[in-house]
C-alpha cells in the first residue's frame, strides 16, 4: 500500500504544519483520533467522505486519476 502511506505521511506533515494534534484534526474533521492515526501510517479505514473532509480541514484536496483514458 505505498500510496496510502505516501497520502498518510502527507496528512500528518500538514497536520503537523498547521500545529494540529491528531486529535484536533479528528474534532474537525467529524472522526476518531483511531482514524487519523491509521490514515497517518497508512492503514486506510476511512470512508471516502471522511477522507475528503480530512484533507479539506487541512487545505488539501482529494484527486482521484485514472491511466486509462477513454476512447473517443
Amino acid at each position: 500500500m505505498p500510496a496510502l502511506a505516501g497520502l498518510g505521511s502527507t496528512i500528518a506533515a500538514r497536520r503537523v504544519q498547521l500545529r494540529l494534534t491528531q486529535q484536533d484534526l479528528a474534532d474537525l474533521a467529524g472522526v476518531s483520533r483511531s482514524s487519523i492515526q491509521a490514515l497517518e501510517y497508512g492503514s486506510g479505514g476511512l470512508r471516502l467522505a471522511a477522507l475528503v473532509e480530512v484533507a479539506s480541514v487541512l487545505g488539501l484536496q482529494v484527486t482521484l486519476e485514472s491511466p486509462f483514458v477513454a476512447d473517443r
